[in-house]
């Protein structure tokens, strides 16, 4: 038996949420519960505390798989509507973070920043249907010897996706 005075499994968890009968707080509205009824009674009556802020974090992003060349290519350098994507690791496979500015953005050189457009509006775009544009760089090697790549590309077009 557990030492804490409120146990919850994660199956009873998930059977309130499909039954349609769990308590969901946001964090800001859990510190009120706790405040006004104790920690213990807090934790009898809330199911989940979600954490979400509804915008990007710097640790957001996406893995993205953009197909393979020929003649094949490990890319180097890459970017998808002008916005700098993250290229060490496999050949095709890309990470786009969703805080990076496009390359033109004015970014904070008149404060405050004005933060245009950037990683997660590639990825909005992506998620609604819209084709982006990826241009990637490499040098050529025996196994990889294109050194250019540049394509329109929707969602559906590319192999693999990990948001």
């Amino acid at each position: 038996m557990s030492k804490f005075k409120v146990n919850k499994t994660y199956q009873q968890i998930n059977d309130r949420i499909k039954a349609g009968e769990a308590v969901v707080v946001t964090a800001e509205e859990m510190v009120d519960i706790v405040e006004k009824k104790g920690a213990e009674e807090a934790a009898r009556k809330v199911d989940v505390v979600t954490t979400g802020t509804f915008s990007v974090m710097c640790s957001s992003g996406a893995f993205l798989n953009f197909g393979q060349t020929n003649p094949t290519i490990k890319a180097q350098k890459v970017w998808v509507n002008k916005v700098s994507a993250y290229a060490g690791l496999a050949a095709v496979d890309i990470y786009l973070g969703a805080t990076e500015p496009s390359e033109d953005d004015p970014l904070n050189k008149i404060y405050p920043g004005e933060f245009r457009y950037g990683g997660g509006h590639v990825i909005e775009d992506l998620v609604a249907g819209k084709k982006v544009f990826l241009e990637a760089k490499a040098y050529p090697t025996d196994c990889y010897a294109n050194t250019k790549c540049k394509k329109e590309l929707t969602l559906a077009d590319i192999p693999h996706a990990l948001l």
